[in-house]
């Protein structure tokens, strides 16, 4: 039983490779998608398993970092990759594509950062990697399937965005953790307010038929009410 969490975080390396593959061989965006979500949840449950069992690990610490930084930092970089070779190549300058790749760098300076900070038990400083890749996950395809504008604008757009990303994840801004202790509002009520505020989001985007930029929306105000928690202290 004391292996069952590091069987999870295998699923959820599996997971992270797979939508590696879908973004560079098939140019699926939504495939890729699919796969990091289901990385999310392998990553919630090896967690979870380890609390529950009691199995908490030198080893399976290590095996969690370096599945994070497949499934949530190559696999976005993978489909931030393909978007912009896509963009680069109609505008004739194929090298832009390679910036997709700071993602999984500052994914793993991230991780390390987190595993020997120990400021960061029941909080995050900087924004945690899955937040990062399903922020990149959805977003992509987003602009993908929902935005005509010159290849020129969203290039720009994104870069833009990658920049503030891997700032972010590699900062010391205080973000809150959505691990409940308890279901009571006043204990958890930034978490519950990011939940709320998410499913008006997702409601909101599929009415107007955008239904991934919930999604990305979703980790936009996880962001903003994060500063807007430590402004009110």
């Amino acid at each position: 039983m004391k292996n069952v969490p590091n069987f999870i975080t295998c699923l959820n390396l599996f997971a992270g490779c797979l939508a590696c593959i879908l973004a560079l061989r098939f140019d699926s965006y939504l495939g890729a998608l699919a796969f990091i979500v289901l990385a999310a949840i392998f990553d919630f449950l090896d967690g979870l398993s380890a609390r529950l069992l009691k199995s908490c690990s030198n080893t399976g610490k290590e095996l969690d970092s370096l599945a994070d930084v497949i499934s949530f930092g190559l696999a976005p970089g993978c489909i931030v990759y393909v978007y912009l070779d896509h963009l680069s190549y109609t505008m004739g300058i194929p090298p832009l594509a390679f910036f997709a790749f700071a993602l999984p760098a500052f994914a793993a300076l991230r991780l390390a950062k987190f595993n020997v900070d120990t400021r960061q038990t029941t909080s995050f400083l900087g924004l945690p990697v899955p937040a990062n890749s399903l922020f990149w996950a959805s977003f992509i395809p987003s602009l993908h399937y929902y935005v005509a504008v010159p290849p020129a604008l969203l290039v720009a757009a994104v870069l833009a965005c990658l920049s503030v990303a891997c700032w972010l994840m590699v900062s010391e801004v205080p973000m809150f953790s959505l691990k409940f202790k308890s279901l009571e509002w006043k204990a958890n009520r930034w978490a519950y307010t990011l939940i709320l505020l998410s499913l008006l989001l997702l409601g909101v985007s599929a009415l107007l038929a955008m239904p991934l930029a919930g999604i990305s929306l979703s980790v936009v105000a996880y962001i903003a009410l994060s500063v807007i928690k430590n402004k009110k202290g």
